[in-house]
């Protein structure tokens, strides 16, 4: 359990415009459209979560349970890089621990193979890296500064 902090300008933009709506029709909550919002990114990126919770103040808490650590950290970083969130409070239950994985913010210039030289040693375990952020990243070259990913011990 713990807070993460994630660059508040900078992800996807998952929550879109805001429109000005019709004065005859209900209004919903903007916190309830974000979370809704939310809940549907982790829907689609299939990453599996029991009794999922969200909460919205000047943070994003996120509570449930899942089977890895790896899904516990891809789920922290599906809700941190969208672009609005700063801070994700983890509060997301492992039913199998294992060692956690290093987050890392991408800077300016970055690729995944210069990212896995500094952290390996080797730019060609960049595969590792792509493999423990997906489904988030689609491409091993879609990356964006303020980014953050996870690189997970080497085995």
């Amino acid at each position: 359990m713990g807070l993460f902090s994630f660059l508040k300008n900078a992800g996807s933009k998952l929550f879109g415009k805001k429109k000005a709506a019709p004065a005859a029709t209900a209004e919903v909550p903007e916190e309830l459209s974000k979370i809704d919002a939310l809940k549907g990114e982790i829907s689609r990126l299939n990453i599996p979560i029991s009794g999922l919770s969200l909460e919205m103040s000047e943070a994003i808490t996120v509570s449930g349970q899942t089977p890895t650590q790896a899904d516990k950290e891809k789920i922290i970083l599906a809700l941190g890089n969208v672009e609005g969130i700063g801070v994700v409070e983890d509060k997301i239950e492992v039913t199998n621990p294992e060692p956690e994985a290093v987050f890392y913010t991408v800077q300016k210039g970055d690729s995944l193979s210069k990212i896995s030289k500094a952290q390996y040693g080797d730019p060609m375990k960049y595969n590792t890296i792509f493999e423990a952020n997906k489904p988030m990243l689609k491409d091993v070259d879609e990356i964006y500064p303020g980014q953050v990913l996870r690189i997970p011990p080497l085995s």
